[in-house]
């Protein structure tokens, strides 16, 4: 039997083994391991089970991961959240679809400091749907507007997927932290774009929520400033230079905590809470990196890697057919994996072919995070879908994915855009120091 033949059969079993239902970090540890012993036998099958946890597990970019994620969960237990969506709607309800808008920037807000797509939805629906409800919005636009805008937490920075695509790929995270802003603030202009056109041409789809004085804008504004200065303080800090992406995660923790403090909001449940998100949180991570390093690792020994890349350079497809192939390919795939498991499975095949084709790993990073972001409200899986349904259980999987529809249409104008004109997602990361 062939070595590439092999190599095919354990990609098989692997997508059995996720129909199946075993979780993806199990799928991709047990195709690799088991694969490592057929090919090159028990010993060197162990070695690499043992020593790759060791290995990547002392990385220091690690401390990233739960870090960052604390940082949200701290300000999703502490209330912060909330006092965000509060100063939003005060200046943007009134307009049509004003409220279904406000999910939107508070999303794309709070995405800023979770790095997690599906803390965002969860989070957010909870604080809006109600709202929307009380204003009679239409399900469809009000569940698919904030499964949609819940995809902002992973590419607005800082962001987990960046994260994990800058240590599979050891390009630089703060570069990529940077090189993901102008696209995710594109992104929310283009949603807020499509619900105010929409409702504009149908006024029942979202009416007007409630207005506000100066006077209440102003008093409101403030419980925008924690969120803003935090995303300010890590950013910044890694713009400028002051801080690496691991250091800056630390100090976005101390800001939320001395935040919340300050505002009388940091109770001992908050924190125990957030902590214990935090370890499941970084631990089903962890899992993933190391289940994709052991495939990634069988593969390479069967050869496929390269028998692949030789198929896609010789189709000479040039870079923006090789896209338009990915886009469809990313697609297929939304429909199946989550988020991790997709980008574990495809970026070590493809990034040989973007060196080949002369493509920025910074630019390919945030390309791969936006079709994460797509993959995240494509049915079946539909990660944010599913969390949208528990927020709102009123409302059919069918409505909430019809809800979705217009914008994924908006998210594939703007990946025509950033393949049209990479200086998009260029230009910031080309001006730190």
């Amino acid at each position: 039997m062939s070595l590439t033949l092999i190599g095919l059969i354990g990609i098989a079993v692997m997508f059995l083994l996720l129909l199946l239902g075993v979780p993806i970090a199990f799928s991709m540890a047990l195709t690799g391991a088991v694969g490592i012993w057929i090919l090159e036998g028990p010993g060197p099958a162990l070695a690499h089970t043992l020593l790759i946890p060791w290995d990547e597990g002392r990385s220091f970019v690690f401390v990233t991961i739960p870090l960052f994620v604390l940082m949200g969960q701290l300000v999703f237990h502490t209330g912060l959240a909330s006092d965000l969506y509060d100063g939003v709607r005060t200046w943007i309800g009134k307009i049509p679809g004003g409220m279904a808008i406000t999910s939107v920037v508070a999303c794309g807000a709070f995405g800023a400091v979770t790095g997690s797509s599906i803390a965002t939805v969860a989070t957010m629906g909870a604080i809006v749907m109600p709202e929307m409800r009380r204003y009679k919005y239409h399900p469809r636009l009000a569940t698919g507007s904030l499964a949609a805008s819940g995809t902002l937490g992973i590419l607005i920075p800082p962001s987990l997927i960046f994260i994990f695509y800058g240590v599979m790929t050891e390009t630089s995270i703060g570069a990529l932290f940077i090189a993901g802003i102008i696209p995710g603030i594109l992104t929310a202009v283009m949603f807020s774009a499509i619900i105010l056109v929409r409702c504009m041409i149908t006024p029942s789809l979202g009416p007007p929520g409630p207005g506000a004085t100066w006077k209440e804008r102003r008093t409101s504004a403030v419980g925008l400033m924690p969120i803003l200065g935090l995303f300010l303080l890590v950013i910044g800090g890694i713009y400028g230079g002051i801080f690496t992406p691991t250091e800056a995660a630390g100090v976005g923790c101390a800001g939320v905590l001395v935040t919340a403090a300050f505002r009388r909001k940091l109770s001992r449940s908050a924190m125990s809470k957030a902590l214990e998100e935090t370890g499941l949180i970084s631990a089903m991570i962890f899992a993933i990196i190391i289940g994709g390093y052991l495939v990634a690792r069988f593969l390479a020994i069967t050869g496929i890697t390269e028998d692949l890349v030789s198929i896609l350079v010789g189709m000479e497809l040039g870079r923006v057919g090789f896209l338009v192939l990915l886009v469809l390919l990313y697609l297929v795939l939304g429909a199946m994996l989550d988020v991790f498991g997709m980008l574990v499975l495809t970026i070590p095949f493809l990034m040989p072919v973007v060196s080949e084709l002369g493509i920025s790993p910074i630019w390919f990073g945030v390309f791969a995070v936006v079709m994460a972001e797509l993959a995240l409200v494509t049915p079946p899986v539909g990660a944010n879908v599913f969390v949208m349904r528990r927020t709102a259980p009123e409302v059919p999987m069918g409505e909430i994915f019809m809800g979705v529809l217009p914008f994924v249409i908006g998210e594939l104008v703007v990946i025509a855009l950033l393949i049209a004109f990479p200086e998009i997602v260029l230009w910031l990361p080309g001006k730190m120091n």
